[in-house]
């Protein structure tokens, strides 16, 4: 007797998104899918809810848990924003500078 059933997909339990900023100095996210990528700058990460870039100055990776889906971020934290079908404009001038 064959228990294992091929054709069942594992269930996919939907992840909270929670976004944490203690004195402008640390941030902590969870929900995160992917880090695209980064520099002392700025952090364009994958979320659950849609790409998020956070800005900053010498913002550091300070801890990636991929499992959990959890990223920190230390250094000055100067804007934090989602980018989607209705930021367009802002989505356009971003992605322009980073495919140049």
């Amino acid at each position: 007797m064959n228990q294992y059933n091929k054709d069942a997909a594992p269930a996919r339990v939907p992840q909270e998104h929670n976004v944490r900023i203690n004195n402008r100095k640390e941030m902590e996210i969870s929900g995160v899918k992917e880090v695209d990528s980064f520099d002392n700058e700025e952090f364009l990460l994958e979320t659950v809810m849609g790409y998020m870039i956070i800005r900053g100055h010498n913002l550091q990776l300070k801890n990636l848990d991929v499992g959990s889906g959890a990223v920190s971020i230390r250094g000055k934290i100067y804007e934090m924003s989602y980018v989607d079908g209705e930021s367009q404009e802002k989505a356009k001038g971003f992605f322009s500078k980073l495919f140049r």
